[in-house]
């Protein structure tokens, strides 16, 4: 592997373009997971028309789904363009992860008003696959923010 010098050590910009790179694939699978915690959502309830009875928990969805793309485009964002700080999408991205497998938890246990007949209902094979993108994308955002926070 060849390094390029200049007379004070490495050169800083191919520098900055191998740290890019890294920061880049990572804020890329922030989004990939974001956008799979949308989608599950969609098809959880049944397509981007219907709507989940109880209608709170379906306008939940949308609030989800929604947060979802808006989470995934900040990730995406070139740093050029942010006018937040770098911390927030990760932020998002925690909280996307974490509220919607809470609320799942919750129906599954005690049960959420209006939809008492999920308590226990721990085989369906969508939640899992939620529960398990939503862990991913929480440990993934929390190791993130941790990142930020030390780099500062």
């Amino acid at each position: 592997m060849t390094q390029q010098t200049t007379a004070r050590g490495t050169n800083p910009v191919l520098a900055g373009a191998r740290d890019a790179a890294p920061e880049y694939a990572v804020r890329f699978a922030g989004a990939l997971l974001a956008m799979a915690v949308a989608a599950v959502h969609v098809a959880d309830q049944g397509g981007v028309t219907v709507l989940t009875d109880p209608a709170w928990m379906g306008w939940g969805f949308r609030l989800i789904e929604v947060g979802g793309v808006l989470t995934a485009l900040i990730l995406l964002l070139p740093r050029s363009a942010w006018f937040w700080p770098a911390w927030l999408g990760w932020a998002a991205g925690a909280l996307l992860g974490a509220g919607p497998f809470l609320a799942y938890v919750t129906s599954r246990t005690v049960g959420v008003p209006g939809d008492r007949a999920d308590v226990g209902n721990w085989g369906y094979w969508v939640g899992t696959v939620s529960l398990l993108i939503e862990a991913a994308l929480v440990m993934l955002s929390v190791s993130m923010l941790l990142a930020v926070r030390q780099r500062r």
